[in-house]
This record gives C-alpha cells, structure tokens and sequence, in this order.
C-alpha cells in the first residue's frame, strides 16, 4: 500500500488569522503532497517496503537493503510525510489542552510560560530549515527540546515527538514572510496541547 496524504481535521482556514488558508493549502496539497509522492518513487524497487509504516521505516532507515540514493529519498521525503502528519495533527483551530501533557512540561521547566520561551528561543534560532521538537527520551523518558535540520525526525534518533514546529520557510512565508518569531508566537495560538 503506497502512503498517502492525510486529510486535515479541519478547513484550510480554520487557523485564520494566525495560520492563512493560502500557506495551509500550499503545505499541505503541495509540499506534503510532494513529499509522498518522492516516497513512493524511491519505494517502488522494495516490494518489501512498501507498505511498512514510515515510522519503521526511518527507526530502521540504517538497516534497509536499499541503495544510498534510495536511503536518502526515504529520510528526506519520509522524514517529510512524518513530520508534516504529524504537524497537522499538533494544530488545532479551538486549542484544546492535553492536561497530562501540560503537568509533564510544568514539572520538567518550571511552568508551561518557560517552556514556551525555551521552545520559541529555539525555533527562532534554528539556522536555514528544520524543525522544532518536544520530545521524550526514550532511554530516560524526559522531555527535551530538539532541533533538527532538514525533514530529519525525532524517530530517526529514538525520540517520541510530542510537539512539532514547522521553520521551514514555506510553512509561513506568505504571510510572515522574513519574521520567523512573529510566526512562531502566533502558531502558539493554535497548539493543541499547550
């Protein structure tokens, strides 16, 4: 079974103001759309591969029989379908709060307002495109806050992503343009968990 874009749990315009149905439909029709099909494509030699989810696919990305451009189609690309699937589900137009979640990141940096800072500060300082995480450790299961380049995923290192920040610059562009931090303050404004 070939992956396949997800449907939105709500309308392209649905984060109006802070998130434009422009910028929404773009990244979402457009550039996850691409990053699918660019998976496929590099999936079509593995029969084997095909219908593993993309979360095994990138744990295990160092033990695929595959060749090295293949490998890198399925970081990139994979990393891409993951991260954005993931991305759509952490945005929410009524900003519902996950309670369990918000003592766990009070307990771990103090109160949910430092958290914020800590994760702003470092999406606004991530260099070119990327991400930013809140993840928990596998191996000590603490959170943290992670940045990673390009579509690389917190799965790739035994992370669990809990909270995902888009700083590529598609994700805002159109609306933001060049200012990165007035984006980030806003895209809180439609957070799920938080």
């Amino acid at each position: 079974m070939k992956h396949v874009l997800p449907k939105l749990p709500y309308g392209y315009e649905a984060l109006e103001p802070y998130i434009d149905a422009q910028t929404m439909e773009l990244h979402h029709t457009k550039h996850h759309q691409t990053y699918i099909d660019k998976l496929n494509a590099a999936l079509e030699k593995y029969p084997d591969l095909i219908g593993r989810p993309i979360e095994e696919l990138l744990k295990d990305l160092s033990k695929l029989q595959v060749d090295e451009l293949d490998r890198t189609a399925i970081r990139n690309h994979g990393g891409g379908h993951l991260n954005h699937s993931l991305f759509w589900k952490y945005l929410d137009p009524d900003n519902i709060k996950d309670d369990l979640l918000v003592k766990e990141i009070t307990t771990t940096f103090g109160s949910i307002d430092e958290f914020k800072k800590q994760f702003s500060d470092s999406a606004a300082k991530l260099f070119g495109s990327g991400w930013t995480w809140l993840v928990r450790d596998g191996k000590d299961s603490k959170l943290k806050i992670i940045n990673l380049p390009m579509q690389d995923s917190p799965v790739m290192n035994g992370l669990e992503p809990l909270l995902g920040l888009d700083v590529w610059e598609h994700a805002y562009y159109l609306k933001y343009q060049n200012r990165r931090p007035e984006y980030i303050e806003n895209w809180w404004k439609v957070v799920k968990i938080i």
